[in-house]
C-alpha cells in the first residue's frame, strides 16, 4: 500500500546514462535534462563535497585548483565511479523533482549491450541508492532502434549502429530482441583522444579535451566533403611541447580525417564483424532496409557514405541521433506494458 501511495505522487523517469553526456525522460513531459555527464568535486578538508554538476562542471575541465577536480564518472560506458555517478543520479532525479526528496520514481536506464552482471548491479544499486523505488534496464542499441522509428518487434532484421561517447554498439534486431551484436570501445572519447594524439605528433602541442571535441565538432569527417576542404579551419590554442609556452595553430578539416581514419575503420570492422554472424534471412532484410546510424558519433560527417562505399549497403543516420537512445527510453516508458520484454 506504501509503494502504491509512493507510485502516485512520483514521476517516472528514463536516462540515458552516457558516458559524456546524461539525458533525462520524464514520462508525458519529453526530454527535460540533456547535460554532459561530468561532476565537480571539492576535497577541502578532508571531506568530498559536489559542487556542480553537468555543464557548469564542464566549464571546470582542465582548469581547477588542487583542492577541486572535475570527474567524468562515466567510462566506457560504464561506472569507474560509483559514488560520484550515485551523486550525479542524485542531482539530475532531484532537480525534476523540484527537490521534493520524498518522491520515489520508477526509473529506466539504458546500458551498453556488453555490460557484465557487476557492472548492471552497479548501475541499478547507484539509482537506487539516488532515490529509486524501482529501476529496469534496456539495451543502448535496443533503445536506439525504438527511438530511431524501427520496427524492432516486426519479423524482421533491422541493423543499428549506436555510436556513443564511451562505445560503439552495433546490432541486428528482430522479434523484440538482438540476434547479434557487437561493442566496441571505439567512439566519441576515443575521436577526442584520435585528435589530441595527431596534434601532440604532428604540430607539438598538448591540446584538452574540450578543445579536441570543439574540433571533432567543427572539422571532424572521415569521407571528402563536398564543400572546399582547404577553406575549413580552426585557430586553436594549448601549450608548446618542446618550448613550454602557450602557442596557437589552425587545423583543417583534412587533418582531423586522418587523425580520424584509424577510428572510422575500427567502426567498419564491427559493422562487418556483425554482419558476419546475422543469419542470412535477416542480412536480405538489411540490404533492402539498409543500417542506421544513432549516437552523437552516428553524425560524424562522412560516416554515413563510408559505409555505404565500403558495404555496398543503404546507410541512413537517424533524426536527431544524439537523441535517439533518449527517445527509445521514453517511448519504453510511455508503453511499459508493451515493452516489457525487452526490460532487464
Amino acid at each position: 500500500m506504501f509503494d502504491l501511495l509512493l507510485g502516485l505522487f512520483s514521476t517516472d523517469l528514463a536516462i540515458d546514462l552516457g558516458t559524456a553526456n546524461t539525458l533525462v525522460y520524464v514520462r508525458r513531459q519529453g526530454i527535460v535534462v540533456n547535460e554532459p555527464s561530468v561532476v565537480a568535486i571539492s576535497r577541502a578538508g578532508g571531506t568530498q563535497r559536489v559542487l556542480a554538476v553537468g555543464a557548469e562542471a564542464k566549464q571546470m575541465l582542465g582548469k581547477t585548483p588542487g583542492n577541486i577536480v572535475a570527474i567524468r564518472p562515466m567510462r566506457d560506458g560504464v561506472i569507474a565511479d560509483f559514488t560520484v555517478t550515485e551523486a550525479m543520479l542524485k542531482y539530475f532525479i532531484t532537480k525534476i523533482h523540484n527537490r521534493r526528496y520524498f518522491v520515489r520514481s520508477r526509473l529506466i536506464i539504458s546500458v551498453p549491450a556488453g555490460i557484465t552482471n557487476v557492472e548492471r548491479k552497479a548501475v541499478r544499486e547507484a539509482a537506487e541508492n539516488a532515490g529509486v523505488r524501482e529501476v529496469w534496464l534496456i539495451e543502448q542499441p535496443m533503445a536506439a532502434a525504438i527511438g530511431a522509428g524501427l520496427p524492432v518487434r516486426e519479423a524482421r532484421g533491422n541493423m543499428i549502429v549506436d555510436i556513443g561517447g564511451g562505445t560503439s554498439d552495433v546490432a541486428v534486431v528482430s522479434m523484440s530482441g538482438m540476434v547479434t551484436n557487437v561493442t566496441i570501445k571505439v567512439a566519441g572519447d576515443k575521436l577526442d583522444e584520435a585528435i589530441i594524439n595527431y596534434v601532440r605528433r604532428h604540430h607539438n602541442m598538448m591540446i584538452g579535451e574540450r578543445t579536441s571535441e570543439q574540433i571533432k565538432i567543427r572539422l571532424g569527417s572521415v569521407w571528402p566533403q563536398e564543400e572546399e576542404e582547404e577553406s575549413r579551419f580552426m585557430d586553436m590554442k594549448g601549450r608548446d611541447l618542446i618550448s613550454g609556452v602557450p602557442k596557437s595553430i589552425e587545423l583543417t578539416m583534412p587533418e582531423v580525417r586522418e587523425a580520424l581514419k584509424d577510428c572510422a575503420r575500427s567502426i567498419l570492422e564491427a559493422v562487418k564483424a556483425t554482419l558476419e554472424k546475422t543469419p542470412p534471412e535477416l542480412a536480405g532484410d538489411i540490404s533492402e532496409r539498409g543500417i542506421v546510424l544513432a549516437g552523437g558519433g552516428g553524425a560524424l560527417r562522412g560516416l554515413d557514405t563510408l559505409l555505404r562505399h565500403e558495404l555496398g549497403l543503404p546507410v541512413f543516420v537517424a533524426d536527431e541521433p544524439l537523441l535517439a537512445v533518449a527517445k527509445g527510453v521514453g517511448m519504453v516508458l510511455e508503453d511499459v506494458d508493451s515493452y516489457k520484454g525487452l526490460l532487464m
